[in-house]
């Protein structure tokens, strides 16, 4: 028997665990759930678990709808919330169609090829993810949302009821081994920011979902609403997961060159070239909601632009300082991915537009040390800085043209992706606005 299956059935037993909770995200990137007792352990690791896919969002088509979920052990880990009486354990599935191949809908698939990819060329990719979210007071329908503080940047805050809420989080994080490297008070009233550390992406995007899921439950708890709504304030920032990257060949950070003004070897030049190249294409996916692009919108901390810089923190892509003898820490920042992206799909179409660039060779172009956001539109195009798309409708043409995200989502997941955020654009722009009544309903 597998070691690790071996380990997960002993310590099951030996924490007396009652029920195994078998994770996976469908291709929009909501967390889906099924629990099993322990006897059907040893039967899921062997078989799976058989379910519906016609069922789940993007999945399959009802004449195709049989699918597996076929736990991965390396996920095992106990619910810190679920341990009071009976211990509740979760894994992350993979899921594979019934004659055992893998299914080209699941999210978790497509970042795996990626990495393949990437390890074909000896390369492994580290994230490290800056996670943005807000706490409301319990949500009224109709009602605007009510933070829970008035708080800004780094500000030490009373919150009432959700004083201890980011210790507690970091507390069900770290006992489901899930390291966490900071956290703070954020820009907006009720904004909230924890950063995990680096991992491979795969297991940094399984520590997102995870994430997502102690940071509501914690604030279910305490009576708090949590959200990772990319925009839900007008006047106050929006959500993003800044997110680090940089490529490893065993134990070295091929991304370092002590010898470059930025500390940035070849390798890394043409990395950023490619998600340059590829910025507006991905944005669907890495921006893949009508409210993400009322973010992009706002200025600030959000980029609209596809630039690079040098601590440039509104440039697309930012190279943060380099820390004197620490070569392995040398990595670049895309700041555009918000809190709501599938990681999955959005680590995938990253990678690989970065690969892309190192594989043609791509010429990094100037850096840009301005306030993009300051610049005319005649100073932006002569430096050769292009906008990203500005709403969803524009992200959705640009990625329907785009071989290379075609190719990373595989075709199914790539022409459901585009049909459903297709019909969200269109539902959107049937909506009757606030703004609208009240600027034009008195004088119209």
């Amino acid at each position: 028997m597998d070691r690790q299956i071996e380990y997960v059935l002993r310590t099951m037993e030996e924490r007396d665990v009652r029920f195994v909770r078998l994770w996976f995200t469908d291709v929009l990137g909501f967390l889906k759930s099924v629990a099993i007792s322990p006897a059907e352990m040893e039967g899921a690791f062997s078989e799976g678990i058989g379910f519906d896919g016609s069922a789940i969002e993007g999945f399959a088509r009802v004449y195709e709808s049989d699918m597996v979920a076929h736990p991965d052990p390396a996920t095992f880990q106990t619910l810190p919330w679920r341990n009071q009486t009976k211990p509740t354990a979760r894994m992350f599935c993979d899921i594979r169609l019934p004659d055992g191949s893998p299914s080209y809908a699941d999210p978790r698939y497509v970042l795996k090829r990626a990495l393949d990819k990437a390890a074909s060329k000896g390369f492994t990719f580290y994230t490290h993810p800056e996670i943005e979210f807000y706490l409301f007071h319990p949500i009224t329908p109709g009602q605007p949302p009510k933070p829970l503080d008035d708080g800004g940047y780094f500000d030490h805050t009373t919150l009432g009821q959700g004083t201890d809420f980011r210790r507690e989080t970091i507390l069900m994080l770290e006992q489901m081994g899930i390291s966490v490297e900071f956290s703070h008070h954020e820009g907006g009233p009720g904004q909230h920011e924890i950063d995990l550390r680096y991992a491979d992406a795969l297991t940094t995007a399984d520590n997102i979902m995870t994430f997502r899921v102690v940071v509501r439950e914690v604030a279910a708890a305490s009576g708090i609403h949590a959200s990772f709504m990319p925009k839900p304030l007008a006047d106050a920032p929006g959500s993003g997961m800044h997110t680090h990257m940089s490529l490893f060949e065993g134990d070295t950070n091929v991304f370092f060159d002590a010898s470059d003004d930025y500390r940035l070897s070849a390798v890394a030049r043409h990395f950023v070239a490619g998600l340059l190249e590829h910025a507006a294409e991905i944005s669907a996916v890495t921006n893949q909601w009508v409210n993400s692009y009322v973010r992009l919108a706002a200025g600030g901390e959000a980029p609209s632009y596809i630039s690079w810089g040098k601590n440039n923190r509104s440039a697309l892509i930012r190279v943060p300082s380099y820390k004197p003898n620490k070569g392995s820490s040398a990595r670049v920042e895309l700041r555009s991915v918000d809190s709501a992206a599938n990681p999955y799909l959005a680590f995938a179409v990253i990678l690989n537009a970065g690969l892309d660039g190192i594989e043609r060779n791509l010429v990094l172009p100037p850096g840009s040390e301005d306030d993009v956001w300051s610049l005319t539109n005649r100073e932006r195009q002569t430096l050769g800085i292009a906008p990203l798309p500005s709403n969803l409708d524009e992200a959705i043409t640009v990625m329907e043209r785009s071989e290379l995200v075609a190719e990373t989502l595989g075709e199914h997941v790539f022409d459901y992706f585009l049909k459903n955020k297709r019909a969200e654009f269109a539902e959107y722009r049937r909506q009757v606005t606030p703004l609208e009544l009240a600027q034009l309903l008195p004088v119209l």
